[in-house]
């Protein structure tokens, strides 16, 4: 019989909509938020207009930043008093990287990178939301953040490509996979409670997920 997680992380591409469904979900779950502050990188804005000029900072930051906020939300919190649901993994920051970063920058990334990951929390399961690269851009825009307007629907589907290579491969936690282009969770509590269902019965390796108003169900 498995244990429900304590600690569970929450993924996906931009514009998935990670941030509004780990808030319903930790409310639904009587659990601690915590959410990555993606505006407070100064060079953000820059990098949308010149990618190549500023991919290193904004990369850099953001490591250096979800590092910081592991340790501080992690070293001394006890997983077994109320449980974490968080909307990000720290091995995200190697998908962007890898995305943005010429051969010199992510060499040094690299370095870096190897001395903090072992130092970070893993969690006990990963929920990967997936949608189709037309309906993330759709869900960009709605959400209309100005540093975003200037994001390419190329640039989106590279990234959405990379998520979905990455995941593909995944293996350091138990994962479960959810298709989200035909569902919002937030109209729908009972897609969401039907998910916390099959959050509670993951086990080892992988579980693919599409909710009641696709077609099928959960399978291993």
């Amino acid at each position: 019989m498995s244990t429900s997680p304590r600690y569970i992380a929450v993924e996906g591409p931009i514009g998935v909509g990670k941030t509004s469904f780990v808030r319903l979900l930790a409310e639904e779950m009587n659990a601690r938020l915590v959410l990555e502050d993606v505006e407070q990188n100064p060079f953000l804005r820059e990098f949308y207009d010149d990618r190549a000029a500023r991919a290193f900072q904004t990369q850099m930051f953001f490591l250096l930043s979800r590092f910081r906020q592991q340790q501080a939300e992690f070293s001394q919190y006890d997983l077994f008093s109320r449980g974490v649901i968080s909307d990000y993994i720290f091995a995200k920051d190697r998908i962007f990287a890898y995305q943005n970063l010429d051969e010199n920058e992510l060499a040094l990334y690299e370095q870096v990178y190897a001395l903090l990951e072992p130092k970070v929390t893993k969690p006990d399961l990963v929920v990967y939301l997936q949608a189709a690269t037309d309906t993330l851009m759709k869900r960009i825009r709605l959400r209309d953040r100005e540093f975003e307007r200037r994001v390419s629907y190329e640039y989106i589907d590279s990234i959405n490509e990379s998520y979905n290579r990455f995941f593909f491969n995944y293996s350091d936690t138990p994962l479960l996979v959810v298709q989200t282009s035909d569902i919002d969770f937030v109209r729908d509590p009972s897609e969401l409670r039907d998910l916390i269902k099959q959050i509670n019965r993951a086990g080892q390796g992988t579980l693919y997920y599409r909710p009641m108003s696709g077609t099928g169900g959960a399978r291993g």
